[in-house]
């Protein structure tokens, strides 16, 4: 379990169910993960911090989308609203406004309001928010 832990920052809930593969009584699984927790391999802050910054900066979720997920994976919310940090604001709208306009000059012989209005639906399904989505649409008007 260490391995597992070292390659890659990992949640309580992801090493809860890799060690229910493994056939043990449960004071052996609770022991495995207070030693991780006590040696640091296993580290939720570490791992929420991690995980927004891979989403934001590599695949370029918006906040709701990295939200969503890391409510999937245990995380409680205040530990997502404190580590929201980590996405600059400024890189933030900068990725807003590229994805916005990349994809809006991907629609071809649509009018101006369905170029819109797929745009919108496009980066609401990436996790972006809709008032800045709004604003971001206003801007390229």
């Amino acid at each position: 379990m260490v391995n597992y832990c070292v390659y890659q920052d990992r949640c309580h809930k992801e090493v809860e169910q890799k060690m229910w593969e493994f056939t043990l009584i449960p004071e052996a699984k609770e022991e495995i993960l207070l030693y991780l927790m006590k040696e640091n391999y296993l580290n939720e802050e570490r791992f929420t911090r991690s995980y927004i910054r891979g989403k934001f900066y590599m695949k370029s979720w918006g906040r709701n989308k990295i939200r969503q997920h890391l409510k999937q994976k245990g995380i409680t919310e205040k530990l997502i609203q404190k580590c929201m940090d980590e996405i600059d604001v400024d890189d933030y709208a900068t990725t807003l406004k590229k994805i916005a306009t990349n994809y809006a000059a991907q629609q071809k012989g649509l009018q101006n309001y369905q170029k819109k209005i797929k745009t919108t639906r496009y980066l609401l399904s990436r996790g972006f928010e809709y008032d800045e989505i709004l604003e971001v649409l206003k801007e390229q008007e």
